[in-house]
């Protein structure tokens, strides 16, 4: 700092003669947060002006121009700055000897930047000089490295630290220096950029072992608080040593894996990560993570780390197996096949470990399960009944997927049971169902009167339905025709039934004729156990009669006419309650009868 204080006068001898606006200050100038600086400063003005009252001074940041409203860092006339510099600015030099050096206290990261002075020496002279001293403010000293460090080469440290502050006087100390071999240490002071700075050089020589070691410069003010430290790694060049990479592993699909590779070498070696024959990253580092993302069966393999520093080339491979559940079968598209046909289904998989296959129809295991990636279900002659929703399920311990596909089954049709004709009110109803795929297209056919019918017309109704493969039509005959040899009606009705396979009409028959008939003989046959049971009936009133009278009912009507009208009387009441009783037997057994026939 005297060295300035000595440079100031003789800047201004110089300058007084013949000179015009002009100021002289550091272009780049530093200082320690928390600590201050000093900003040596000294400037001109024309020879041929006069003060008037006195010379006057502000400094402003960011901007030297007041129309554009910069902080104002100090002013002489009045102690209004900004809020960022209150308490903290002091002008060291005298402005009326053109000295307009300032003092910055407790400075921070903040007050980094550009400073401009300007000169007020009175009425309309004033003037901001465009000139001005850029403030770094440090949080941590310098450190100068040099490019390469080689082992077995001796090695110079420097730690820089600005010494601004005359108020404070840093001091510099190395920091984890006890491994090194024969450390020295020096400190110089010295001037730089017209600002200055107090360094610390260190001096040892390094081996492999050091590489990648800290070292660390600490920078204090006695009799304060204030510390400052940096650190720096050495890079230590030497050849190849060792290659480090992870165990054999398993991992699951999806997941993520991350594979490292460390070389022990310097210059730093060229990395790279090889899968089989491919290269799938490197860098120019001692370590390098191959990160593989939802990880896929495809990542399976040997991943080999190579490092090559010039010196040497060195290798590690390890292997990675993905594990993971089935992947969803594939299976045939879904088919339409004709009875009789036949069918091979198959399902492929893959899957880690191999998955078991199993082939599901409409829920129901069909066919065998399946240890394996691929699994065949052959159908041999088709029938109906395969018709259905087939799946294909893939299981092992990591989980399960499944794949469904339909077979339908197209076949001629076929009448089913209920098909009939029956006796209604009306006349006959005539019902035909049929199932068949397509599904089948019906028609009644009436030979008697050589009619084929499918629509409704004054002798008969016709009706149809479709509900699925199965058809339904109905037919009603309003006149009940012509009586058959058995005396029921007669009925002679074909039901026809169609699709794309084939044709096929069948005589419906008549089945309530059975029915009726049942019934008239049952009917004949109550009828004549009933009479058979009143003759009866009476013959026992008879001979009951004669056993407790000892005489012929003529006697008793003789002596007692209405005696005898009433024991006739209760007579008939008795045999109408066992008929009644018998009547309602014969009733359940036609049910009975109607309901087996």
């Amino acid at each position: 700092m005297w060295c300035l204080e000595l440079l100031l006068p003789l800047l201004l001898i110089i300058h007084d003669a013949s000179c015009q606006w002009s100021i002289w200050l550091p272009r780049d100038i530093s200082a320690m947060t928390n600590s201050c600086v000093v900003i040596p400063c000294s400037f001109m003005y024309p020879s041929g002006i006069r003060p008037i009252r006195g010379v006057h001074g502000i400094w402003y940041f960011g901007q030297p121009y007041p129309q554009l409203f910069p902080p104002v860092v100090f002013k002489s006339l009045t102690e209004v700055v900004h809020e960022s510099y209150k308490g903290r600015t002091k002008l060291l030099g005298d402005l009326n000897q053109r000295n307009c050096t300032l003092l910055i206290g407790n400075i921070g990261a903040e007050h980094s930047g550009r400073y401009y002075f300007r000169a007020d020496i009175g009425g309309a002279n004033k003037y901001s000089y465009p000139d001005f001293a850029e403030l770094k403010v440090l949080d941590q000293p310098s450190i100068d490295v040099p490019e390469e460090i080689v082992s077995d080469e001796s090695l110079e440290l420097t730690c820089y630290v600005p010494d601004n502050c005359p108020d404070m006087t840093p001091e510099i100390q190395w920091m984890y220096t006890d491994y090194l071999p024969d450390p020295a240490f020096s400190t110089e002071y010295l001037e730089e950029s017209n600002t200055a700075v107090l360094s610390n050089t260190l001096v040892f020589t390094p081996r492999p072992m050091h590489n990648g070691q800290l070292l660390g410069c600490r920078v204090y003010y006695p009799n304060t608080t204030l510390v400052y430290e940096r650190l720096i790694s050495l890079d230590v060049k030497y050849s190849p040593r060792s290659v480090w990479v992870n165990v054999s592993s398993e991992v699951m699909e999806s997941s993520s894996v991350t594979l490292h590779c460390e070389v022990d070498s310097n210059p730093p070696p060229r990395i790279s990560w090889m899968f089989e024959d491919n290269e799938l990253l490197w860098d120019t580092a001692s370590n390098l993570s191959l990160s593989l993302d939802d990880v896929t069966p495809v990542n399976e393999g040997v991943y080999t780390c190579v490092g090559d520093n010039g010196y040497g080339v060195m290798n590690t491979s390890m292997y990675l197996a993905v594990k993971y559940p089935p992947r969803e079968p594939v299976v045939n598209e879904s088919l339409t096949v004709v009875e009789g046909a036949s069918l091979a289904l198959h399902c492929s998989t893959q899957g880690s470990p191999a998955p078991t296959l199993t082939w599901l129809k409409d829920g129901e295991l069909v066919g065998t399960i399946t240890a394996g990636e691929l699994s065949v279900l052959e159908i041999v002659e088709v029938t109906p009944q395969e018709d259905g929703h087939y799946r294909c399920l893939a299981e092992n311990e990591h989980g399960r997927a499944s794949t469904s596909l339909n077979i339908t089954v197209e076949y001629a049709p076929v009448l089913l049971e209920e098909s009939k004709c029956t006796v209604v009110r009306e006349g006959v109803q005539c019902v035909c169902i049929a199932t068949g795929n397509p599904e089948p297209t019906i028609e009644f056919y009436l030979p008697d009167l050589n009619v084929t019918v499918n629509e409704t017309d004054g002798r008969y109704n016709f009706y149809t339905h479709t509900d699925g493969h199965t058809s339904t039509a109905m037919i009603k005959l309003r006149e009940k025709g012509e009586r058959a040899d058995n005396g029921g009606p007669a009925v002679n009705v074909h039901c026809s039934m169609h699709n794309i396979y084939g044709r096929e009409s069948v005589l419906l028959e008549l089945q309530q004729e059975k029915k009726y008939m049942m019934a008239v003989i049952v009917g004949t046959i109550g009828g004549v156990a009933v009479i058979a049971f009143i003759i009866a009936a009476v013959r026992y009133v008879g001979q009951n009669n004669k056993k407790e009278n000892g005489n012929p009912r003529q006697d008793v009507v003789l002596e007692n006419p209405a005696l005898y009208y009433s024991a006739v009387k209760k007579d008939k009441q008795n045999l109408r309650k066992k008929v009644l009783k018998t009547e309602l037997l014969g009733s359940k057994f036609n049910s009975i009868l109607e309901e087996t026939t």
